[in-house]
């Protein structure tokens, strides 16, 4: 009777013969995406013509010194103090009501714009101008908000 086989040999691959597989493999795959393949080379050479590409050999080339300056400029004082302002605005605001600050944000706008128009009048503005003013209701409604809005800072500013 046959002895039965417990030991499968395969056949060793060269170098060589491991190469031309891999080469193979590489072709095969650029055959299926010519197209693209093409069109890489086309922003390549695009970006060569323009000089992009030569800057951003130089600036991965000397990343260590670009990460450097970088560091440098986000640890001056003005920076710092531009970020530690945006993240204290941004927890404000994240506090506030939306569709406050929508209805603030278009109050201020129209505001602008008639603030503008008066700036292009050049109107004088006198005493009795000013007592009439606060008759009116827009007016009054926004020096309300105003001494609402003082007060509730001088709370703020208390704690």
């Amino acid at each position: 009777m046959a002895q039965p086989i417990t030991k499968i040999v395969h056949p060793a691959r060269t170098e060589k013969e491991l190469q031309e597989q891999s080469l193979e493999a590489i072709l095969t795959d650029l055959a299926k995406s010519g197209d693209g393949i093409r069109e890489i080379i086309k922003l390549f050479n695009e970006l060569h013509e323009s000089g992009i590409l030569g800057s951003v050999n130089g600036l991965v080339e000397a990343k260590e010194k670009v990460a450097g300056i970088a560091v440098e400029q986000l640890l001056r004082p003005q920076i710092t103090n531009a970020i530690n302002n945006m993240m204290a605005a941004a927890g404000a605001l994240s506090d506030t009501n939306p569709d406050m600050t929508k209805k603030l944000m278009g109050a201020l706008g129209n505001g602008l714009e008639k603030a503008e128009k008066g700036l292009e009048a050049n109107e004088k503005v006198g005493v009795f101008d000013l007592m009439k003013a606060l008759k009116d209701p827009d007016i009054n409604r926004a020096i309300g908000f105003g001494l609402n809005l003082l007060k509730g800072v001088g709370e703020g500013l208390k704690e």
